[in-house]
């Protein structure tokens, strides 16, 4: 039985501070904690109900769920997991391929990026201080267990790329088209949000402006679908 304490403790993780406080964040849902469970993130706690068939550590009533949920329709199982901070190692960033978030502030498109990463092989992932929460529930929803699989690391972006020998390649409308890349085995791909771009730091530290070519009238492409491009186009460089 949950105790008053836990169901106030579990509601309080809805928002960063109290995550940040705790060392601990909450996912929710029966597709992303099962993908958690199969990529063997290390649970702290796994909370379930009866229609929950997965592993889990304490059984819960639905009326028990109701009170912890994050959303207004409970899911059947609901996780705890403890917040680690991978620090980046000097010179990580020489080695492999390296998907950047400069200021990235949807939660979904983090995620969706994280999936990409995933995807294509990448060694790394950095954020800007300023992206959206890594954390956040709605982070690692949509990064669809990409979350437990993806080396993440929230780093002064400028600061560690402005050392890097790498190719710093980022995305500009002025810049060559993506696919006359050469293949590159060691470098950077800098991501901006889709409001304001790339930051002035961190523009500053690109060696390499690329661009989608475009065919149509759409004004811009979603974070994710420009990384998915350049990510495609990188791989397929060095095949």
């Amino acid at each position: 039985m949950l105790t008053k304490a836990d169901t106030q403790r579990l509601r309080s993780l809805r928002e960063k501070k109290h995550r940040e406080a705790a060392g601990l964040f909450v996912v929710e849902g029966e597709k992303v904690v099962g993908e958690l469970l199969a990529a063997e993130l290390p649970f702290v706690e796994v909370y379930a109900t009866e229609a929950w068939r997965g592993r889990c550590t304490q059984r819960v009533t639905p009326e028990e769920m109701a009170r912890i949920s994050h959303y207004p329709t409970p899911s059947s199982v609901l996780a705890l997991g403890r917040i680690v901070r991978q620090p980046l190692e000097a010179g990580a960033l020489e080695h492999g391929l390296t998907l950047a978030l400069d200021g990235v502030q949807d939660p979904g498109n983090v995620g969706t990026l994280l999936r990409i990463a995933d995807w294509f092989g990448l060694t790394r992932v950095v954020l800007s201080p300023d992206c959206a929460d890594l954390f956040g529930q709605k982070t690692i929803n949509a990064s669809m267990g990409s979350f437990a699989r993806v080396t993440a690391h929230t780093v002064d972006l400028a600061e560690v790329l402005a050392g890097v020998r790498v190719p710093v390649l980022g995305c500009d409308l002025a810049g060559e088209d993506v696919h006359t890349l050469r293949p590159l085995r060691d470098a950077v791909v800098v991501i901006g949000s889709e409001g304001r771009g790339l930051s002035p730091a961190v523009r500053a530290c690109v060696t390499q402006f690329i661009t989608i070519p475009k065919y149509g009238g759409a004004e811009s492409l979603n974070a994710g679908v420009a990384a998915a491009i350049v990510c495609d186009n990188l791989r397929r460089a060095l095949a």
